[in-house]
């Protein structure tokens, strides 16, 4: 049984907004997506110095146009909805709000308007226009691969971390301040760079036993990092075949509609009402 009602413009817009079934979404979501790249660029190139004091004006008046245009669509994505407060404290809601802020906040705040570069945070969305809604399964199941391996890792990194203690305690009273270890807390922060590999290079031992020391640590940092990744790997390995479909009709298909009520996306195809909330759905 499909709904008769026609909707009203508020729904219409919503339509246009918030989904990418229809012509006019997508062409929204591609527009929105364009806008938010060239924001991006335009933020990126005011950084820097010799074309922001050739073009700072060109930059600055685009950048306003930009802003003044998510300021009204942040406002119409509010009015379209029927409970508000959802979407304002939503993941999107709290991004599209950030990337507005920066422009007005720097009129009192010089600078601040850098921030503005959280608008690539928004480019999410092209989840949502290229159809990816139906790879979101994959993604749900490393979720909850890595929530059903996190003990195993707390307690790995807590190893790690007494491990720490210990090696920067020992390169502490090995090297002493005369090489840069002036306190056990540095000593510490340099076990750490030295166990993950990184390597700055900043602090480093100098004598033998100390540099025995350090070979022992970069030796097991290679076999600690892939401790984590064999973790989650196995526990994703079993989910994702406890969570394979069985054959072709068991795979579920999944679209961008949203639910007007509480913005609920990825709903089945065809689907009538909201799963979340039972809101009707409009096609």
């Amino acid at each position: 049984m499909t709904n008769t009602s026609k909707p009203g413009w508020k729904t219409k817009l919503h339509d246009i907004i918030y989904e990418a079934e229809t012509p006019a979404g997508k062409l929204f979501d591609v527009i929105l997506l364009i806008t938010i790249i060239a924001s991006i660029i335009l933020v990126m190139l005011e950084s820097i110095k010799s074309l922001d004091e050739r073009f700072h004006s060109f930059l600055n008046i685009s950048e306003w146009v930009i802003t003044i245009l998510f300021s009204i669509e942040y406002i119409a994505r509010i009015i379209t909805v029927k409970k508000p407060i959802k979407y304002i404290t939503s993941f999107y809601g709290i991004i599209d709000l950030l990337s507005t802020l920066p422009k007005y906040i720097s009129l009192l705040f010089g600078g601040i308007h850098a921030l503005a570069a959280l608008r690539a945070l928004r480019l999410l969305r092209v989840f949502r226009i290229l159809k990816l809604a139906r790879y979101l399964g994959a993604s749900q199941t490393l979720t909850s691969a890595l929530k059903a391996s996190k003990a195993k890792i707390s307690v790995f990194l807590f190893a790690v971390l007494i491990l720490c203690i210990i090696f920067g305690t020992l390169m502490y009273l090995i090297e002493g301040e005369a090489s840069g270890f002036s306190s056990i807390p540095v000593s510490v922060y340099w076990c750490i760079v030295t166990l993950t590999t990184v390597g700055f290079g900043d602090i480093h031992p100098v004598t033998p036993f100390g540099q025995f020391i350090a070979a022992l640590i970069m030796i097991l940092g290679y076999g600690i990092i892939a401790v984590p990744t064999g973790i989650v790997s196995a526990e994703y390995t079993n989910r994702h075949k406890n969570d394979d479909p069985k054959s072709p009709e068991d795979e579920v298909h999944l679209n961008s509609q949203s639910c007007e009520n509480c913005l609920a996306e990825n709903h089945k195809d065809h689907a009538e009402y909201c799963y979340n909330c039972g809101e009707k759905l409009f096609e």
